[in-house]
């Protein structure tokens, strides 16, 4: 991937430079146009004939190989016979016929991207070989990289000598090369890289070229990380020392929180001085890198959080806004396990709330959520309040979520909570948005019994104006469950039968459902309930008219056992008792008789239940990308 990146990059620098030639110029485009347009495999096959010109162009063979290379990046596929007879021979001719050093490169990444089969690469290993012992360093860098790709491991053993040499070569670019061919090679013939042991460990010692050393520690890492203990002690042989390269003293670093949660209990505190070390760095990148390392540790305590604490709580005021994210992303993911300890940071991060990238501003918020007291809930409410707005859906989520585990935290700050959910509930937004703040008032009203009826009045007030079947049904399967049950059950019925009228189908027989609950759990509601249910019998969905009818028939009938079965108390039948009883039944071989589900095990569905072992925040963590 990264070789067609490179390809399409190359190409675009190629027509940026193209599209400024003049129109009466027979190879390139007019001023303005682009050089890749109408551009297809056929033709470039025609123009690839120019390489077999007695006086080569340069510049048009330039511009034939930077479409070649537009059209493999685009996935063009070329047949054997298209790519050795009609591209690859005759292309191999401007080794010899030209020194161009651009149209070079070039083809040095036509023939990575072609893939040659094995006896095209003979052919072009000689001259390959060649360039490695170039005076060059551009060709020997370039040509290490296409080699190592289009070889394989019975034709490697040729040129091992000379990559022994490159990788400690005084040049970085050439021994770069090499370390990163080294690191491909890993996984197609890694006995062979495994005999350059010394010649990396002396590419590691090498403080002259920060980017060799990086390549030489990863390389390195590759060769022992099959070996446990030779990991360890490559690691504690590093930490005593001082790596020049801040991004080698990166994966050090990471390496060195490997060796630890691996279970080396006899250097930990050794490591944990080397990362502490780290903090005092002069690189950020290296000192924010040992922060959120000391964070990660396993069983790390409150006083060995603090170093980093502190180090994080600085980058928070920094001018770089990637500072700024990554140590709020941290302080985030510390505040779940430590949120007193990071309650240190709570000013900072309460100046960050107005920060431009909204990024920035979300996550400043949800650890401000986490780590916020009970007094300061108004204040954060009336902040996030004018926040809410200028964020995308996928933010807004993340902020719910927080919000959830704060009122779960604080549940006598539920009607502050709850009415800004509420509001927030009346906004636009798309199906996730909306989905994550019902079942943030779905959860608070299963937690907190005061919650319950500001939670239902909230949700009916909703579905007066609720563009989504799924939520609208959930709603009311809800309120049927918990609205009988509240000190005034009348004041719900209004809402549902609104329904009724002015929904789809779908929400029309949810509606149904749940008015015929009212009628069941409430005696004094029940002859209206019948009235309303009645009305419905005329529907145009048949299911509206099959659960009216029997819904209306078993209200009417008086029977409160009855009722009490089939209404209120109706336990629908899991599948694993209905697959025992029927195979059972198969079982048994006597088919006279119809399948009677009476013998189905009858359970009630188990409500969903909280898992202990995760955080309900872990969704904020993930704000920004990956783990770099």
């Amino acid at each position: 991937r990264e070789h067609k990146a490179l390809a399409l990059l190359i190409a675009w620098l190629q027509a940026a430079s193209f599209e400024k030639k003049d129109e009466d110029e027979d190879y390139g485009e007019p001023r303005g146009g682009s050089m890749f347009r109408g551009v297809d495999k056929a033709h470039v096959i025609q123009e690839a004939r120019a390489f077999n010109e007695a006086n080569v162009d340069s510049s048009r063979c330039i511009t034939i190989m930077t479409k070649l290379l537009y059209l493999l990046g685009k996935g063009e596929n070329f047949s054997s016979k298209e790519s050795t007879e009609s591209i690859f021979f005759p292309m191999t001719k401007l080794f010899l016929r030209d020194k161009d050093e651009k149209l070079r490169r070039l083809m040095y990444l036509v023939i990575k991207e072609l893939k040659p089969d094995t006896d095209c690469v003979i052919i072009v290993t000689s001259t390959l070989t060649k360039d490695m012992n170039s005076s060059n360093d551009l060709y020997r860098a370039n040509s290490i990289r296409v080699l190592c790709t289009i070889t394989d491991t019975s034709m490697l053993m040729n040129i091992e000598r000379y990559l022994k040499q490159a990788i400690v070569d005084k040049q970085p670019l050439v021994a770069s090369a090499a370390l990163v061919a080294g690191m491909k090679l890993m996984r197609t013939s890694p006995e062979v890289v495994r005999r350059w042991v010394n010649e990396v460990m002396q590419a590691v010692q090498d403080k002259t070229a920060q980017m060799v050393q990086y390549h030489a520690l990863a390389l390195m890492h590759s060769i022992k990380s099959t070996d446990k203990l030779a990991v360890s002690k490559l690691v504690s042989t590093l930490t005593k020392q001082q790596l020049k390269s801040p991004l080698a003293m990166c994966l050090l670093i990471r390496y060195t929180v490997n060796v630890i949660q691996e279970g080396n209990s006899e250097q930990a505190r050794t490591y944990y001085d080397f990362l502490e070390s780290c903090l005092r760095h002069r690189s950020e990148m290296v000192i924010f890198e040992a922060a959120r390392a000391i964070c990660q540790m396993p069983g790390v305590t409150q006083r060995e959080l603090t170093p980093a604490i502190t180090v994080l709580q600085l980058f928070l005021s920094s001018p770089k806004p990637t500072l700024r994210f990554a140590a709020v992303r941290a302080l985030n993911r510390v505040a779940m396990a430590f949120p007193l300890t990071v309650t240190t940071c709570n000013v900072d991060l309460e100046n960050m709330i107005a920060d431009s990238n909204r990024s920035i501003a979300t996550l400043a918020i949800t650890t401000l959520l986490k780590t916020g007291s009970e007094s300061s809930v108004d204040r954060l409410m009336k902040q996030i309040g004018s926040f809410m707005s200028d964020i995308a859906d996928e933010f807004k989520v993340i902020v719910v979520d927080a919000i959830r585990a704060l009122c779960l935290k604080y549940p006598q700050k539920h009607r502050i909570l709850m009415n800004f959910l509420s509001n927030v509930l009346r906004e636009e937004g798309g199906f996730e948005f909306k989905r994550s703040i019902v079942d943030t008032i779905l959860v608070l009203i299963g937690e907190i019994p005061d919650a319950v009826e500001s939670g239902l009045g909230h949700l009916c007030e909703f579905i007066e104006d609720c563009e989504f079947t799924f939520l609208s049904t959930q709603i009311l399967h809800l309120v049927g469950e918990k609205g009988p049950k509240t000190s005034a059950p009348g004041k719900y019925i209004r809402h549902i039968y609104n329904r009724i009228i002015l929904e789809n189908a779908t929400v029309r027989a949810a509606a149904v459902s749940s008015l015929a609950k009212f009628g069941a759990s409430v005696p004094s509601l029940r002859d209206s309930m019948v009235t309303l249910l009645r009305r419905c019998v005329h529907d145009a969905d048949d299911e509206v008219r099959d659960r009216s009818t029997f819904y209306a028939s078993v209200l009417s009938s008086g029977d409160e056992s009855l009722i009490k079965r089939l209404v209120t108390d109706l336990t629908p039948m899991p599948l694993s008792g209905v697959e025992k009883a029927l195979g059972e039944y198969k079982e048994s071989g006597d088919f006279s008789q119809p399948f009677n589900f009476t013998k189905a095990v009858v359970a009630p569905i188990a409500s969903p239940t909280k898992r202990k072992d995760q955080p309900k925040d872990t969704a904020m963590a993930n704000v920004g990308g990956g783990e770099g």
